[in-house]
């Protein structure tokens, strides 16, 4: 099912092809910051793989304001593959309406987060996720945290997406 929340000019809406440019560029410039403890080429790595990969199987809405794309968020299955809100919009709330609009569609979430990000970490803190596992990330070495929010643990899922 898709809802649409419309809000003065703002509103969550499923993602489409012609977003994946304003997507990739939220994505960028919110990782510099959250990420910043990660290499410029992992960062073309991940765009490639998101760009060619995780886009095309995840379920992913994107928050739009006047026409412009400035936060979204993947799902594959209970899994919060990504979630980022453009830099200049940040602490607006967000990032908890996406999160919102997942939850309402799933009773159980789970996702995985750097440990060494701490905007990511308070979020999901914020928002309730509780800490389920600790573990290294193969491809960078960084340790990650395992979180869910929601009392009923699923069988074990897909990977994560981007942390």
């Amino acid at each position: 099912m898709v809802v649409r929340v419309r809000i003065v000019g703002e509103m969550i809406r499923p993602y489409t092809e012609k977003d994946l440019s304003e997507l990739l560029d939220v994505w960028y410039r919110a990782s510099l910051i959250a990420h910043s403890y990660l290499s410029e080429e992992f960062f073309e790595a991940e765009r490639h793989q998101i760009a060619e990969h995780w886009l095309a199987i995840a379920e992913t809405i994107v928050y739009e304001i006047d026409g412009r794309v400035v936060g979204f968020l993947a799902l594959i299955g209970t899994e919060v593959g990504a979630v980022f809100v453009d830099p200049d919009y940040q602490g607006r709330g967000i990032g908890r309406a996406l999160m919102d609009h997942a939850r309402a569609s799933r009773p159980f979430l789970e996702l995985n987060v750097f440990g060494a990000n701490t905007i990511g970490r308070r979020f999901y803190d914020a928002y309730g996720f509780e800490l389920v596992d600790r573990h290294l990330n193969e491809a960078t070495g960084q340790p990650e945290l395992r979180l869910s929010l929601g009392r009923d643990r699923p069988p074990e899922g897909p990977p994560a997406l981007h942390r």
